[in-house]
């Protein structure tokens, strides 16, 4: 159809779907950096919120330097608010959509490990 794109990802990992002006739509699903067994680094973005929606399985959000954890609920959306340490642990079945900045990546992102 004219003037419609319809998007998917469905593979492992963190994957950009959409960037337009200055925002972007990615699809998070399960990998082994987001297995809780496996997880061990929080992040940080300097120059915007992120935002998260759990679409289908199970994730937790980690909040702060700690980690604390927040569980997340289908269509939900969580703000992670920018300058807020966060990481996410998700099922084999997880699939999230972030909303984001375009330009968010690793000039500025800050990383710290994550200490169960």
């Amino acid at each position: 159809m004219d003037g419609l794109e319809i998007l998917e990802y469905t593979g492992p990992d963190y994957r950009p779907v959409l960037d337009f002006g200055a925002w972007r739509v990615a699809y998070l699903n399960f990998s082994d950096r987001f297995d809780p067994e496996k997880a061990d680094t929080l992040e940080r973005h300097m120059e915007t919120d992120e935002v998260f929606v759990l679409l289908e399985g199970e994730a937790t959000l980690l909040i702060g330097e700690t980690g604390a954890p927040c569980p997340m609920e289908k269509f939900k959306t969580y703000n992670v608010k920018k300058g807020t340490w966060h990481g996410i642990l998700a099922s084999r079945d997880a699939h999230v959509l972030i909303v984001e900045n375009a330009d968010t990546g690793d000039e500025n992102t800050e990383f710290m490990p994550y200490i169960k």
